[in-house]
């Protein structure tokens, strides 16, 4: 609700940074201290406009020494009022208000505005002063960056002291002690994962098994998006390598169970509360479930299945994906859709491309192309027609589908490619055109048609230039190969300690940014990338507490998904099974050949 302005009693409103056109402060890198000239009485308030990119925000507001928790945001992009009610102890000559990060992404707010309770004499117009309020940024306390295992922290970062006997001097000694290197950075990478399946198998539901949205105000319940899309494929994936018992038991038993309890619509999920025993919503809200069940099967399913091939994660990708179209009900030009919801489309062009390459059943293939045919053939391109593009996370997911589904349509559909091939090669320019900045980093929001931007980037950089890059590799464009090369050249000079871009100060971020370098310097290598990899592995790392969670939200799981594509780089894709927390494995190319190190403490 909008704050009553006839109670406003002071107000401050600005920052340095912008978003959505409106100047705000970001959490994440400070805090904003702020002292408001009223005497503190019962009935007041703080209203916040309160910033959100379709996700949960979360702050520590304190008030004259008092600590609040605070939370909001959601299914929303740009700026909502959000009331805090003052403690009524409050005691002093004014309000002296500090607000932080809390766990979890930071808030960013663009205006604070202090409500008196009926009957406060000289409430001023909001275009005139009235009390003195003064505001100052501080830089924030960082989040945990200490070390949450210091027993292994010796065998981590220690090398091994001698070469084997049978190695002589020269290539082959440098070759052993690089193996040896990633040995013990897969090794820390593996070891960190597991203890996140931990940390959070402690947190899940006693009753069902499930594991909550997240640690704070969204415990009670499980929900398609997050719990099941960003969280527990990660630990499937984790005990997949790491725990063959827990993998076929308590997280299969997992599966089976969100299966039998959330599907409300054929096999699409919906929340489930944990109080409730039943549906979170009373009401059937079939297109947030259809945007649920879209990131369940792209964010989740779909790596778990590239990695185990069939199995019963594969079998729920199909079944919600099968009913997704099932409900498609919305008339286009070239068919029925599921959604309008850019970042769902975005979704189902990679599911759907991707399930029609792990089964071969054509009708895949056509419900992309379906999808293809409303961004690239009708009037809403992503560049010419849609007016702002975000390219930032829960927007960029069109960028790259539609790249993967013109991979399928060069080998199964050419004359789908022949259609898509001049309104496609018109989106990846323009962008490449306007929506970089001079180190070829992605900016968070770009106008095509004005080239007016953000001033923030994206963490979400790697995902669209893989995209871009992905169609290169189909039609040998080499501006589209030197855009991934220019912004990985970047990275080391320009953005070491900045793994967020900017965007945001959490592990999440950290992760993306990551993640998005490995997956291009696997087809691109630049080692200079490679070395600022290693670097910011170590700070998003240092976001995870000791008992193995991270920052206590369904974000946690994409930390996890970073790390095992780090360990699967450091390892060249080999795994010891079983795996074991002393045994320590490494490799290395060294022109057509593997080099492998291997030791054990026992």
């Amino acid at each position: 609700a909008l704050p009553d302005d006839a109670s406003t009693a002071a107000w401050i409103r600005g920052g340095a940074e912008t978003y959505e056109g409106t100047p705000y402060t970001f959490l994440g890198t400070h805090d904003w201290e702020l002292r408001f000239d009223v005497k503190p009485r019962p009935g007041a308030a703080l209203e916040l406009l309160w910033g959100s990119k379709n996700d949960l925000r979360s702050a520590v507001v304190q008030v004259n020494g008092q600590a609040l928790p605070v939370s909001g945001g959601g299914d929303y992009k740009g700026f909502r009022w959000l009331r805090v009610p003052l403690p009524e102890t409050a005691r002093g000559e004014r309000y002296d208000i500090v607000m932080r990060a809390g766990e979890g992404k930071a808030a960013f707010i663009a205006e604070v505005r202090l409500t008196a309770p009926d009957g406060e004499p000289g409430r001023p117009s909001l275009e005139r002063p009235c009390h003195r309020v003064s505001g100052s940024l501080k830089k924030g306390a960082e989040a945990f960056t200490g070390e949450a295992f210091p027993d292994m922290r010796k065998v981590w970062d220690t090398p091994s002291a001698a070469l084997p006997p049978t190695l002589g001097a020269g290539r082959e000694a440098e070759l052993f002690r690089l193996c040896e290197k990633h040995a013990r950075q897969a090794n820390e990478a593996l070891y960190r994962s597991r203890a996140f399946i931990d940390g959070w198998l402690a947190k899940a539901d006693p009753e069902t098994g499930l594991i909550p949205r997240n640690l704070r105000e969204s415990r009670d319940f499980w929900n398609g998006r997050d719990s099941a899309a960003d969280n527990y494929p990660f630990m499937v994936l984790t005990a997949a390598m790491t725990d063959e018992a827990l993998f076929r038991g308590r997280l299969l038993e997992m599966l089976k169970t969100e299966t039998r309890l959330t599907c409300r619509v054929g096999r699409i999920p919906d929340d489930y509360s944990f109080s409730k025993k039943g549906w979170r919503r009373e009401r059937v809200d079939l297109d947030a479930m259809i945007f649920d069940g879209a990131e369940y099967v792209k964010d989740g399913l779909l790596p778990i299945t590239e990695w185990l091939g069939p199995s019963p994660w594969s079998e729920r990708a199909l079944g919600i994906i099968d009913d997704i179209w099932a409900n498609a009900a919305i008339e286009t030009p070239f068919g029925k859709i599921p959604t309008l919801n850019f970042e769902v489309n975005g979704d189902l062009l990679q599911a759907c491309s991707r399930l029609f390459w792990f089964t071969g059943e054509r009708k895949y293939l056509d419900w992309a192309i379906r999808l293809g045919d409303y961004y690239l053939c009708g009037a809403h391109h992503p560049t010419r027609d849609l007016g702002k593009l975000s390219l930032g996370d829960h927007s960029c997911e069109v960028i790259n589908g539609l790249s993967e589904l013109y991979v399928a349509c060069a080998h199964a559909a050419p004359e789908k490619r022949e259609a898509y091939r001049t309104p496609l090669r018109e989106m990846y320019d323009r962008i490449l055109a306007v929506g970089r900045n001079p180190h070829g980093l992605i900016w968070l929001t770009v106008d095509p048609r004005t080239g007016r931007h953000s001033e923030e980037l994206t963490d979400n950089w790697g995902y669209n230039l893989d995209g871009i890059y992905t169609a290169g590799l189909v039609d040998g464009v080499e501006a589209y190969r030197a855009a991934a090369r220019l912004a990985l050249g970047s990275l080391k000079e320009h953005y070491t300690g900045a793994g967020g871009m900017c965007q945001s100060n959490t592990a999440d971020g950290y992760a993306d940014s990551i993640e998005g370098a490995i997956t291009l310097f696997n087809r691109e290598p630049v080692p200079s990338a490679f070395e600022w990899a290693d670097a910011e592995i170590r700070t998003m790392w240092g976001r995870q507490k000791a008992d193995g969670v991270i920052e206590g939200w369904h974000g946690d799981g994409n930390s996890a998904r970073t790390s095992l594509m780090y360990a699967l780089w450091k390892t060249q894709g080999i795994l010891v099974k079983p795996w074991r927390q002393d045994v320590r494995f490494g490799a290395v190319r060294d022109g057509g050949a593997v080099c492998l190190a291997i030791s054990a403490d026992r």
